[in-house]
């Protein structure tokens, strides 16, 4: 087996593709930093990405503005390891041997940048614990 397919592969799923899935699969790529395979999707997705969300996730670094919500696929879900869906994404149920949660996380549609903030470092903390229960170490540079 490749290192590329020993290495988590996570799903975040939002109705539309267009907040809170695309929150989570940016902060989850940032902090695997390659040692994961990240995918987002809906099964409706949205024409663009919420722009409150793009101003927020900006705001700590994270630039969202190229992205475009994408429809869930069956291979997406059949591709990963861990699915991660958002209160009201009940599209995807689990497979056998792959890990699901749902995270009860606000809907950003129809919020201002301070309730999008809110929300926004809701899914980091819980980002961060699915981070450090699922991504392999760090090598250090000379190993």
């Amino acid at each position: 087996m490749s290192d590329q397919e020993s290495l988590p592969s996570v799903l975040f799923v939002c109705a539309r593709n267009a907040g809170r899935s695309q929150i989570a699969a940016a902060l989850f790529e940032d902090l695997a930093d390659g040692r994961a395979t990240v995918r987002s999707g809906g099964p409706t997705p949205g024409e663009q990405v919420n722009p409150v969300v793009v101003q927020a996730m900006a705001e700590i670094g994270i630039g969202l503005a190229a992205r475009t919500p994408r429809r869930l696929t069956d291979s997406d879900v059949r591709g990963s390891s861990v699915v991660v869906t958002t209160s009201g994404a009940d599209a995807v149920g689990p497979l056998p041997g792959q890990r699901h949660e749902d995270w009860p996380v606000e809907d950003v549609a129809d919020k201002d940048v301070d309730e999008v903030r809110v929300i926004r470092d809701d899914i980091r903390s819980r980002v961060e614990r699915l981070a450090a229960d699922l991504l392999p170490p760090v090598k250090p540079a000379d190993a």
